[in-house]
């Protein structure tokens, strides 16, 4: 998993090592591509803290944040991310919100954020910067508020599942026409063009004189 460096979002691979850029839209649904329960445990990233420093420098939040993580806050994290997704794929589904998931966003975004400062740096005016100290426990807190606000806002309505039958990604369609269907056209939509080609195909062909 890497930083997309032309387009928000996040540089995916498929099994075959293809990278392919996937835009989650929001902080939130970034963490959920790094793993999870069950059968998501095969794509887990997270086994260390140092694996969660570096999902934070690929992901959306601004570059220069140095984050510090504990063992106890690598815990949270995949907690957080299993609540996350459980909440994703059921709005995405139409299903109502568990209460204890949103028990477990709810008691993170009320912790304090990562926050931001003004720096002046000599022939560059002023720049955005991260406060010192920061931690795995406001990482966290920062990506709770972000689903707070994803949930209850504009988007929340099109939060999605990929289109594709054999993919597990979630995201929100922030595109004006909000017909987004997959995860990335150059991964599931390109696939799905083909099968769909040759299923044409297939339909066409005239039947074999018997």
């Amino acid at each position: 998993m890497e930083r997309a460096t032309e387009t928000p979002g996040l540089i995916l691979r498929t099994p075959q090592g293809r990278p392919y850029p996937f835009d989650a839209g929001a902080l939130c649904l970034e963490l959920l591509p790094t793993g999870g329960p069950g059968p998501l445990a095969r794509y887990e990233v997270l086994h260390t803290p140092a694996d969660l420093v570096r999902w934070a420098e690929r992901s959306r939040l601004p570059p220069g944040l140095d984050l510090a993580v504990s063992e106890d806050e690598l815990a949270d994290a995949r907690t957080l991310r299993g609540a996350l997704h459980r909440l994703a794929a059921d709005r995405a589904h139409g299903r109502a919100l568990a209460a204890a998931d949103l028990d477990v966003v709810n008691e993170r975004a009320a912790r304090e954020p990562l926050a931001a400062r003004i720096d002046v740096v000599a022939g560059a005016g002023a720049v955005r910067a991260w406060v010192p100290g920061a931690t795995g426990d406001r990482l966290l807190s920062t990506v709770a508020r972000d689903a707070v606000d994803l949930f209850t806002g504009p988007y929340a309505h099109r939060i999605r599942a990929c289109g594709s039958h054999d993919c597990c990604l979630l995201f929100v369609d922030t595109s004006r026409p909000g017909r987004r269907r997959w995860c990335a056209m150059e991964h599931c939509g390109n696939r799905n063009k083909v099968r769909a080609h040759r299923a044409r195909r297939s339909e066409g062909a005239a039947p074999a004189d018997g």
